[in-house]
């Protein structure tokens, strides 16, 4: 008989519970408002028979100050089940808040890390050879999701294939309606301060994605340039594979 590993066990049992705390603790609050709510319902014909017996004795109506004194202790388990359920819905707020700062910081350290290599790599070996590794880069992106596996996007103009590398869309557009929405984005960017994902997806004729807002361009970053990338797809065709200079990054508003 094999022998279990307790100790293994209980390491897995606590990563997963720790990985997991939020919504651990978010069931158990809504579970904990659902049982206060019971519990004050079930409360309520008690307290009511005390209030009455309160009024009988005192011979009078009871004052609001009386009717609390009366009948607050049926409600205790209520309260106390209520309290604890939404310190447990805070705290699944605080550790999301936690987690996202901490994912944000650490895309904005990878995209420094990216764009200083970029930078240095242009220097050492020069923009025809960055290019040249992007679109490789770009090949391999197609490669891994090919045409042939997806449905096709048809946009209200354009019948170029394009890929959206981001999202994972293939779709037919209109080149000079892509290069325009270049303009455009810089324009939201000088207007607001920032500009998402989203907005050029807009601009093109894509629906939003959740991912695209979330991702996205400031004022600080400069001007956003397209780097358009033409592949052959898996049917043969012809394809665009859409790219930016200056990738989009999380935390767009904020920085």
């Amino acid at each position: 008989m094999a022998k279990i590993n307790f100790s293994s066990l209980t390491r897995s049992l606590g990563k997963g519970l720790k990985e997991h705390s939020p919504e651990i603790l978010i069931g158990i609050g809504i579970i904990g408002m659902i049982g206060a709510a019971v519990m004050a319902v079930r409360a309520t014909p008690k307290a009511l028979n005390q209030l009455k017996e309160a009024e009988k004795a005192k011979k009078e109506p009871l004052t609001p100050k009386d009717t609390v004194k009366t009948a607050w202790k049926n409600y205790v388990p209520s309260a106390v089940t209520g309290t604890l359920s939404a310190a447990c819905i805070i705290g699944a707020n605080s550790i999301h808040l936690r987690r996202k700062a901490a994912l944000s910081a650490a895309c904005a350290l990878s995209e420094t890390a990216l764009a200083n290599f970029k930078s240095h790599a242009i220097e050492r070996i020069g923009e025809k050879k960055v290019q040249e590794i992007s679109d490789d880069v770009a090949k391999e992106q197609m490669e891994k999701d090919p045409v042939t596996s997806k449905e096709i996007i048809f946009t209200s103009k354009g019948d170029t294939l394009c890929y959206d590398p981001w999202c994972g869309r293939y779709f037919r557009g209109d080149i000079d309606r892509i290069r325009k929405a270049e303009y455009y984005l810089n324009q939201e960017i000088q207007t607001m301060g920032y500009a998402s994902l989203n907005d050029f997806y807009y601009s093109i004729g894509l629906d939003d994605t959740r991912l695209g807002g979330t991702l996205g361009w400031n004022v600080v970053q400069g001007r956003v340039e397209l780097s358009l990338s033409s592949q052959l797809a898996q049917n043969d065709e012809p394809c665009i594979v859409l790219g930016f200079h200056e990738e989009p990054h999380y935390d767009f508003e904020g920085r």
